[in-house]
């Protein structure tokens, strides 16, 4: 589903990501993990498509499409979500309208015919319910006043109602407490864990990975992956810190 072969990339003309090869195939779940600094963060904003970042070497393709010529929204309707370790305000935006013009906007980059008012409440409602968001939040302006954790459960909101194929969460434990993080794991796996989704779950520690189980863990360091294991890698990492797994 994703393929990501020799990738270079830098910011401000500093390189950051270093010949970074990665592939993930429909239906699975794969952690990437490291210390900071090594081009996490970067990866995602990357096959996010945000400004800045150049990339000067490699590929990515994407469900058969080369993911880097695409335009930031043209990704998102193709079936790419980024969650964000810090996820924005906008005041003087709805979050209701914000994600009803969202879903539609991607729907007609589709060809698909947009969800009515009636249609749209109903699946934010829905997808609310899941992450036990009191729907009443959503008609407050884009994640204004809300705390961290419901930042991340508003986005996982999001996500659920975009429906994406494929999806990159930065730290999305980033900032969640004990409830929380089990909120945020089941409905990762509610929304994710179906045949021909597929996750990139960016995180530090290994606790979110407790509900969301990985398939594959990946250690990122100085731009590249220096090692990939299953689940237990996780596990040692967290026992026994980077450098000690790395050497």
């Amino acid at each position: 589903m994703l393929e990501i072969k020799n990738l270079h990339a830098t910011i401000d003309g500093k390189a950051i990501l270093n010949g970074l090869t990665l592939s993930v195939g429909p239906g699975e779940v794969h952690a990437i993990m490291g210390p900071n600094g090594a081009g996490k963060s970067t990866l995602s904003y990357v096959l996010g498509g945000r400004p800045g970042y150049e990339v000067t070497e490699g590929s990515v393709t994407f469900n058969g499409q080369d993911l880097l010529s695409l335009e930031a929204h043209e990704r998102a309707a193709a079936g790419l979500f980024m969650g964000f370790q810090y996820p924005v305000e906008i005041p003087g935006v709805s979050f209701v309208q914000f994600l009803r013009e969202a879903l539609n906007s991607q729907r007609k980059l589709r060809g698909e015919e947009a969800l009515s008012g009636g249609e749209f409440l109903k699946l934010a409602r829905e997808k609310a319910a899941l992450l036990k968001l009191d729907p009443e939040m959503l008609k407050r302006p884009v994640n204004l006043g809300f705390s961290g954790g419901e930042k991340k459960r508003a986005e996982m909101v999001q996500m659920g109602i975009l429906d994406p194929s494929f999806a990159v969460l930065d730290e999305t434990d980033s900032g969640l407490d004990i409830d929380a993080l089990r909120i945020v794991g089941h409905g990762i796996n509610a929304i994710m864990r179906q045949p021909g989704k597929s996750v990139l779950l960016i995180t530090h520690y290994q606790r979110l990975l407790e509900y969301v189980k990985p398939d594959r863990v990946h250690v990122l360091a100085a731009g590249r992956i220096v090692k990939s294991g299953g689940p237990d890698l996780a596990l040692q990492l967290e026992n026994e810190g980077y450098e000690a797994v790395t050497a």
